[in-house]
């Protein structure tokens, strides 16, 4: 190497001039003096035969963006992870691996190439006293070591500069000298297997992303999710398998419906048995649905998964997203036992360790314990036996009716007003036209689970009293027909309370509150009105718990 070529340092230490001297103990000298900050500089140069820039001016240099924290979303289902949350998953992971020349990872979902990146730079210092010599070490690292499949052909692209300092690794400017143009980060197109016009690995529709549509596009067929043996895709075995996977695919249904994908990765993963498994996915797998209950089953029932990290706002993880809230968890095939939880709300960090399965639904904050198992252990029956399912009346949320009545038609209650519609028109619910019900908004107030910006929830979008008759379309749940009014309002009074809602929010991971959720709800006895103070007393809550329950909840207008 010549004097002043940094062309053989991994990127973060690019904007690093070398002493003069040569290749050896120069660019060793170069590393340590490196900033220890995880920076990448803009590129080396605009094309790969233009010839190095000159040196940067001393003033700017104390300023070194890392364009891995720069670059744009692919979306909001595909989201680039920024180097901080990398290393902070990598974090979980026991450090010794990076200084085992023997450990293998995989990231079998690259979009930036940032895992392997972050993962390189800590094996070129841990390998540093066994592989003394820089060149040498790169090579065992990048050539043994660190593997990827891409997402698409241009995440494989920049991934590989990520990586290679070359989106090339067999051209002049690679770190690393490999016989093709893959390197050990791969990618090749991969068509969906089709099964009734949908894909019987990930279940995209074929109207959507069949070859009629796509023959000249990205199919979004991931190669690590769309075989039965992914053990064949490199015909080897991992250590640690680190991801952030694709979140959903678009499944055909209404409007922007879209089917959840990233339990696949996880899933398969899984069946290669690495040592480690770590991958940040969205929480809402939590409460099942959509193709998530029996993975939330296998999630919960898994004593191998030894950490789990949760971000109440996604944002907190990746700014300028609405991807609601995340997390990311630890898979350890040594471990056996119950989780370590760690909550993140609004930057801090509460940590408690305890089983997923104490609750019938997962309880998001560790703060929450213990009014939940002073709640879960009163005898009790659930407010389930009161609330409907979904779409209580056979309504879709877009019917409307007429404006004015005819003889017969009862109140058709809607998001945006009040119509008329025949009673003969109810498809179902007969049974509760004639009586007093609550409606209550079947999904949550919060966009995408975000609280204000005093860090409080509302959590119910409406509560309303429906008369006899009076019907609502799907936009709405229907809780507590009764012929007493008083009895019925009682019900709404307790479900607008504080408490209810806070035990409401244990159970949340996506804007929607069906049945299910209410089974943490304790039923009362609704001759009487309850008061917030009154439940409180009754569950023997102390001041902390009814203080945090009140910071996080905000009064019904």
């Amino acid at each position: 190497m010549k004097a002043n070529d940094n062309r053989m340092l991994p990127p973060a230490l690019r904007a690093t001039p070398l002493p003069e001297g040569g290749s050896g103990r120069a660019l060793s000298a170069a590393l340590e003096k490196a900033p220890s900050g995880r920076g990448l500089p803009s590129e080396a140069r605009l094309g790969e035969n233009a010839p190095p820039p000159l040196a940067p001016l001393a003033p700017l240099r104390a300023y070194n963006p890392d364009v891995l924290s720069c670059i744009a979303n692919l979306s909001n289902d595909e989201v680039f992870t920024p180097p901080e949350l990398a290393n902070r998953m990598l974090d979980l992971l026991p450090q010794e691996l990076f200084s085992d020349p023997a450990t293998t990872f995989l990231d079998p979902a690259c979009k930036s190439g940032v895992f392997l990146r972050e993962i390189a730079k800590r094996l070129v210092k841990g390998l540093a006293p066994r592989i003394p010599d820089l060149q040498a070490r790169l090579d065992h690292i990048f050539r043994k070591q660190l593997f990827g499949l891409a997402i698409t052909e241009l995440t494989s692209l920049l991934s590989r500069r990520s990586l290679y300092c070359s989106k090339y690794p067999n051209g002049k400017y690679s770190v690393v000298r490999f016989p093709d143009e893959q390197g050990n980060v791969r990618f090749g197109r991969v068509e969906h297997d089709w099964e009734n016009g949908h894909c019987r690995y990930c279940g995209a529709s074929q109207a959507q992303w069949g070859p009629e549509k796509r023959a000249k596009l990205e199919t979004h067929a991931y190669s690590f999710i769309h075989t039965k043996r992914p053990e064949d895709l490199f015909k080897m075995k991992f250590d640690v398998i680190i991801s952030n996977p694709p979140y959903q695919l678009n499944d055909g249904g209404n409007a922007a419906s879209a089917s959840p994908i990233y339990q696949y990765f996880v899933e398969t993963a899984k069946k290669l048995n690495p040592r480690y498994l770590t991958m940040i996915i969205p929480t809402r797998w939590v409460a099942g649905g959509k193709g998530l209950s029996s993975f939330r089953d296998s999630m919960f029932s898994d004593e191998h998964i030894s950490h789990l990290v949760d971000y109440q706002n996604g944002k907190d993880c990746f700014p300028g997203t609405s991807v609601g809230s995340v997390c990311y968890f630890l898979w350890d095939r040594g471990h056996s036992g119950p989780c370590t939880i760690t909550n993140v709300i609004a930057g801090n960090e509460i940590t408690a360790t305890r089983r997923f399965d104490e609750f019938p639904v997962f309880v998001r904050y560790n703060q929450a314990i213990s009014i939940m198992r002073k709640v879960h252990n009163t005898p009790r029956r659930s407010m389930t036996e009161l609330v409907s399912f979904r779409n209580p009346f056979g309504f879709p949320t877009n019917i409307r009716g007429r404006e004015k009545p005819k003889k017969d038609d009862v109140r058709l209650v809607a998001s945006d007003g009040d119509s008329f519609i025949s009673r003969r028109d109810v498809a179902q619910g007969q049974e509760w036209i004639d009586k007093y019900k609550v409606a209550v908004g079947r999904v949550t107030s919060e966009h995408a689970n975000e609280p204000d910006k005093n860090g409080q929830f509302k959590v119910l979008s409406s509560t309303r009293i429906l008369s006899p008759g009076e019907v609502c379309t799907d936009t709405y749940l229907v809780v507590g027909a009764n012929k007493s009014k008083k009895q019925v309002e009682n019900i709404q009074q307790y479900l607008s309370g504080r408490f209810v809602r806070f035990l409401l929010l244990q159970t949340l991971s996506s804007i929607n509150l069906p049945r299910e959720k209410y089974e943490i709800v304790p039923m009362q006895d609704f001759s009487k009105p309850w008061t917030d103070a009154e439940l409180y007393r009754k569950y023997k809550l102390d001041k902390n718990e009814i203080a945090f329950i009140e910071s996080m909840i905000k009064p019904m207008e």
